[in-house]
């Protein structure tokens, strides 16, 4: 059965730039259920993911690419119609720019487009350990309808690779998003 998601894909300069590598590599996997994925890099987000990553080739982006400080993007109005906003990783800069409805760039415009249209919006953050104006920052989003999703990965599924680690992240975000594949869950190991 296919969802078709129109689904906007936000990726910051948190470290973890991983979560966001797989997250695309395993969308594109799931093409048959995405109608439409549009990507935004922040600005330091590119220099993270060379630097834990190697090397960042746009080229190699399977989905559309958006510049973050073009506001004629579509994402930047609640009519272009994404159902689903993933970052991932989310940096505690941008969850409290977006917590505190600061719309500097299309990633924060685009989240606050997310909130205010009452769609899905799940923020994959990469921080330890959190500060009080983290955690308020998180409880402020969570009441807006946001879904906190610590980059916390699971060991019951016992990976063998760092890929592997990450991937349990990346499954149960995608989970949250609504998308049907097979992945490792509680209670189905052999």
């Amino acid at each position: 059965m296919a969802i078709n998601k129109k689904i906007i894909i936000g990726i910051t300069g948190a470290s973890g730039a991983i979560y966001g590598k797989l997250l695309l590599d395993r969308l594109e996997s799931l093409r048959d259920q995405v109608s439409e994925c549009s990507v935004i890099f922040s600005a330091t987000s590119i220099q993270v993911w060379t630097y834990e990553l190697g090397s960042f080739d746009p080229e190699k982006i399977p989905f559309h690419l958006y510049d973050p400080g073009d506001f004629f993007a579509p994402m930047a109005s609640g009519s272009a119609g994404y159902d689903t906003m993933i970052i991932a990783p989310c940096s505690m800069g941008t969850l409290g720019r977006i917590a505190s409805g600061v719309s500097n760039d299309l990633m924060t415009r685009a989240a606050d487009i997310m909130l205010k249209e009452r769609r899905k919006l799940i923020l994959v953050t990469r921080e330890a350990p959190l500060n009080l104006i983290h955690i308020r920052n998180m409880q402020q989003l969570t009441e807006a309808g946001a879904i906190i999703c610590p980059a916390s990965p699971s060991f019951y599924s016992k990976p063998q690779t760092l890929d592997e680690l990450a991937m349990t992240v990346v499954d149960r975000v995608l989970t949250l998003a609504g998308f049907n594949f097979p992945a490792f869950s509680w209670g189905n190991q052999d």
